[in-house]
């Protein structure tokens, strides 16, 4: 029979400790440190003490923790000594039924994977969905986990055993994560549709307008209606629109939504995870038909990437009138213009700046998202909420000097542009990390050119500096500069230097921001606050009306525009519950 949280909460310690044998492998010092927290207020508030007890432990114990746990399809499994738990997890793998190439292939993984890192190879075999991988998902993770740096591996092992107690815990409580499966799936078949040339290599890529793209609208757009929104769209530029009517005419909209297009061989939960989390959240109210004071409108972005064409943030910059008309003559790879790509598909760019929404309308917009990054992930912690999307200036440049024989050009008579760049770089990671939010990046560095015997004479270069607000953004942008002044003048070089982009910092609107913090806490998570590096359609709506954001935690170190972007069936749940919490606190605030 399951437990409850009641039932643990009121246990004593020995049959608490009892409940959890088995949670984390032959290692009850968990359960006992974690117990000691109690009463616990939620699942999640129990796998995060677990989890804690783990983190704060020393590492000869966390090493202790990994050594206990069995290899896959190893000498244990097959002398069946395996706990009941691995036991069940490795057969639902298939793992006791591989073929002798499986099998050889599998061991040879294991000594390889010993030899180097001196404990077992740990991974969550039932993985992010909870339904169990293949085995060819088991192996090629396998093979690509043996290239990490040992310190990284330690950490990935242990974020594995957690991801196996998270499961393990939730068949002791009997804990289904029925609508974080249903976003999972909703994510796993719109990921069916990919471009040309992408497809055939089991690639995902969803540029603007192909045939994909408009397949996926159209498959968002069936969900939509499926989910009870009373009124769906695709608008003049491609956004899928859905409505829920408020309990009132005439009330106002809160917005959300984030971009279904990907970049070239990307994840399948960027941006798209903003989107399906508030469906779910709206298929439960049409469901208990339960109307809010507030209507709720779900956009999915038809363009944030920038991929087909240089048009960075169509679908939300067109609801707040500003989509450029000279985008529409902009030609792909293939020579077709966006204004026939439009055509093509049925869109009205007549209509195009009808889009353009009154901010006196809604309440504001929130976005749920994906990390991108690898700070809740490396934290143990499942959401983060977003304090501001960082402000971020971009140049590109030409460090110039004198190209001259490598041989006989002595080191202190070298006028040499690749290794100025090259100490920019350096001060850049330094000065960034002095802010601790900032972050720099010289992300192209080329040798126009280059040859092995020569001293580079020119270096071309880019620069992208952001930070979550935009005087930190200036400072850090006047300390580099000055920097590489001061780098060309000491070496006897010149540059040029032009700016290619600047945007503002958006700060998360305060009461959004509390109203996600609330969220998160009621589910008995830790409220972590963060700033986000990448941009959004969160920062264009910023420029007409209040926002906030939440960032949900990626596994695989917190991965993006890569496909092992992943997340967990318990992280979206976590986050659907989060936004309807928000969802019921607006609603009290809305009440006469």
């Amino acid at each position: 029979m399951a437990w409850t949280l009641d039932q643990l909460n009121a246990a004593t310690p020995a049959q608490a400790l009892e409940a959890l044998d088995g949670v984390y492998e032959h290692s009850p010092w968990i359960a006992e440190q974690a117990l000691a927290q109690r009463p616990f207020r939620s699942l999640a508030h129990l796998k995060h003490a677990l989890a804690h007890a783990v983190r704060t432990a020393s590492t000869e114990a966390q090493l202790g923790l990994i050594r206990a746990h069995p290899e896959l399809a190893g000498k244990a499994m097959v002398a069946k000594s395996l706990t009941a738990e691995s036991t069940n997890e490795q057969s639902k793998a298939g793992l006791t039924q591989c073929t002798p190439e499986e099998f050889a292939r599998i061991q040879q993984l294991n000594a390889d994977y010993n030899a180097r890192f001196g404990f077992p190879f740990i991974l969550a075999v039932r993985g992010p969905r909870g339904a169990g991988l293949n085995k060819q998902q088991i192996i090629d993770t396998f093979a690509r986990r043996l290239d990490n740096h040992p310190e990284f591996e330690v950490a990935e092992a242990l974020r594995n055993i957690h991801r196996i107690a998270e499961i393990r815990l939730n068949d002791k409580f009997a804990a289904e994560p029925v609508l974080g499966n249903d976003v999972w799936d909703w994510h796993e078949k719109l990921a069916e549709h990919s471009d040309p040339g992408f497809a055939e290599k089991g690639q995902l890529t969803v540029t603007y307008l192909t045939d994909a793209h408009r397949a996926c609208a159209q498959r968002i757009s069936h969900w939509m209606r499926d989910c009870g929104f009373d009124e769906v769209e695709v608008d003049a530029v491609g956004n899928v629109v859905g409505r829920y009517r408020a309990a009132t005419p005439g009330a106002k909209y809160l917005m959300t939504g984030s971009h279904y297009d990907t970049v070239r061989n990307g994840g399948k939960y960027d941006g798209r995870l903003g989107i399906f989390v508030p469906m779910a959240c709206v298929r439960e109210l049409h469901r208990a038909g339960k109307r809010l004071p507030f209507g709720i409108e779900v956009i999915a972005f038809a363009e944030e990437e920038g991929q087909r064409y240089k048009a960075t943030f169509l679908g939300s910059g067109a609801l707040i009138g500003h989509f450029n008309p000279a985008w529409l003559d902009q030609k792909d790879a293939d020579g077709v213009t966006m204004r026939a790509a439009m055509q093509h598909a049925g869109l009205c760019i007549d209509d195009i700046a009808k889009l353009q929404r009154d901010p006196a309308q809604y309440l504001g917009f929130i976005e749920v998202h994906i990390e991108q990054g690898p700070v809740l992930n490396e934290l143990d912690l499942p959401l983060g909420v977003v304090t501001s999307i960082n402000g971020g200036v971009r140049f590109v440049g030409e460090m110039i000097g004198t190209a001259s024989h490598a041989g006989t050009t002595p080191m202190d008579r070298r006028r040499d542009a690749a290794v100025a760049v090259a100490e920019l770089a350096l001060y850049i990671e330094q000065r960034a990390a002095q802010d601790g939010d900032s972050v720099g990046t010289i992300g192209l560095l080329n040798v126009p050119g280059g040859s092995i015997n020569v001293v580079p004479g020119r270096c071309q270069f880019s620069l992208d500096l952001r930070a979550p607000t935009d005087p930190q953004r200036d400072a850090l942008v006047r300390d580099v500069l000055d920097h590489l002044g001061q780098i060309a003048a000491r070496r006897g070089l010149r540059y040029t230097l032009e700016e290619s982009m600047r945007a503002a910092a958006a700060p998360s609107a305060p009461a959004l921001q509390h109203h996600w913090e609330r969220a998160v806490d009621h589910l008995g998570v830790p409220v972590f606050r963060m700033p986000s590096g990448a941009g959004h359609d969160a920062m264009k709506l910023h420029e007409i009306m209040p926002q906030a954001m939440l960032f949900v935690r990626g596994e695989n170190s917190g991965i993006s525009h890569n496909p092992l972007e992943s997340t967990t069936n318990n992280d979206m749940q976590l986050a659907v519950d989060a936004f309807t919490q928000v969802l019921h606190q607006l609603a009290e605030e809305q009440q006469p």
